[in-house]
């Protein structure tokens, strides 16, 4: 399969689909490895209430809002989604540990 152009090098749906497809293969590829460091925090932490972390929640979500900033991105819509993602975390590494620790 050949390399995906960039959105503004598109002419036709098809070339945007497959670019879309391209992204959307990625960002799963990521979502595995991010919800992997989710496992082995809920090895590695001491117990079940360190699990949700608030301090670094926010910390998290400052990270992206400046990431959005500098990416030009709408700053809400990135913050909406990575509330979604963060607290999906928590209820999967919350699992994990009741599953192997608890």
């Amino acid at each position: 399969m050949s390399e995906p152009l960039d959105p503004e090098d598109c002419t036709t749906m098809a070339e945007v689909r497959a670019g879309v497809d391209e992204v959307d293969q990625a960002i799963v590829d990521l979502l595995a490895l991010r919800f992997g460091y989710m496992e082995a925090a809920a090895r590695i932490k001491p117990g079940r209430a360190a699990v949700r972390d608030e301090k670094r929640k926010a910390e998290v979500l400052a990270n992206v809002d400046a990431a959005a900033d500098d990416a030009g991105l709408d700053r809400d819509l990135v913050a909406s989604l990575y509330e979604q993602l963060i607290e999906a975390s928590i209820a999967y590494e919350l699992d994990v540990f009741d599953r192997t620790r608890g």
